[in-house]
């Protein structure tokens, strides 16, 4: 019996969307990152659940069985990772000291006015600011020097500054090298040494996954190298927890301080649609010796990234 021509084209519509979904879900489960597009794909992981589900619906109509069983496996697949990827658990010892940490990117600089008033609202202890060119930076000296007289920065211009604010006393350390400025720092926490790390590898342009890919390398060998010394690695990563070169940073033992205040798929970027649909690619990432509590991701006029702003508590080690 012939197939209607409806019938043929929700069948059509339904394996051409399973057959894209189904190669982005695949890379998550083998745990790469693939090629372009998957990367790109990847960061909104969770939103991929809305063509699957448009699949399920036209293999329904066009009443082909083996279509409908392919997008009920795929939707399941999906669901299974919208679960926050990594382990928690509460740190045994005595608190040792609370501190208030934010990141940003100021996309260009175009963001540091609107950063500045939340910086007066929010009071961080600990600032990480990325692409905070010249502009960016004198008006953070300006302004807030007194407030945070230690600092550590990447001084260019575009996309490739970088700055880390501190109320605390900071050791320069090296920083993580990497085509836009990481700047690194050991902060004197109440008497206590804590690692500062800025995070910002170049994005996933079509052109330079490899890049995006061994930046995020060193980051995690910089994670890997922290011995038994708490460790606050925070930025724009241009990365989610969907992202095999994320995860294998938390691998190194850190978790995502965002997941331990109970928000682990608020989106980041881009701004203008985060209420909707999103990546959470600014993370606060810290090693097993915090607690986290009060993250808020904040809108930051001018830039197309949110702010996150979060509470961390140090423990000691048990």
């Amino acid at each position: 019996m012939t197939q209607r021509p409806g019938r043929r084209l929700g069948a059509w519509c339904a394996g051409l969307l399973l057959a894209g979904v189904s190669v982005v879900a695949g890379c998550r489960a083998a745990d790469t990152d693939g090629i372009t597009p998957v990367p790109q794909l990847l960061a909104f992981l969770p939103w991929l659940l809305a063509p699957a589900g448009f699949a399920l619906l036209c293999a329904l109509l066009a009443r082909w069985w083996t279509g409908l069983v392919w997008a009920v496996a795929v939707l399941g697949l999906l669901a299974w990772y919208l679960e926050p990827y990594g382990r928690t658990g509460e740190p045994g010892g005595a608190q040792l000291a609370a501190f208030r940490v934010l990141t940003s990117n100021v996309e260009f600089g175009r963001g540091t006015p609107a950063l500045a008033a939340i910086l007066r609202e929010r009071r961080p202890d600990v600032v990480f600011v990325e692409e905070c060119e010249s502009g960016c930076r004198g008006l953070l000296d300006r302004e807030f020097s007194g407030v945070y007289p230690h600092r550590r920065s990447v001084d260019a211009d575009g996309s490739h500054g970088s700055v880390i604010l501190s109320r605390f006393p900071l050791t320069p350390a090296a920083g993580v090298r990497a085509t836009m400025g990481m700047p690194g720092a050991v902060a004197d926490v109440r008497g206590h040494a804590v690692r500062l790390q800025l995070a910002h590898p170049m994005p996933p342009l079509a052109d330079q996954v490899g890049l995006w890919r061994r930046e995020l390398g060193r980051l995690r060998a910089f994670a890997a190298a922290g011995g038994d010394t708490p460790t606050v690695l925070a930025g724009d990563f241009n990365a989610s927890q969907d992202h095999a070169a994320f995860r294998h940073i938390l691998d190194t033992g850190l978790t995502d301080a965002a997941r331990l205040a109970g928000h682990d798929r608020t989106p980041s970027w881009p701004a203008r649609t985060a209420g909707v649909i999103g990546a959470q690619i600014d993370h606060v990432l810290v090693t097993a010796d915090f607690t986290a509590s009060g993250a808020r991701f904040l809108r930051v006029s001018g830039s197309d990234h949110r702010a996150l702003v979060v509470d961390l508590t140090l423990h000691e080690r048990s």
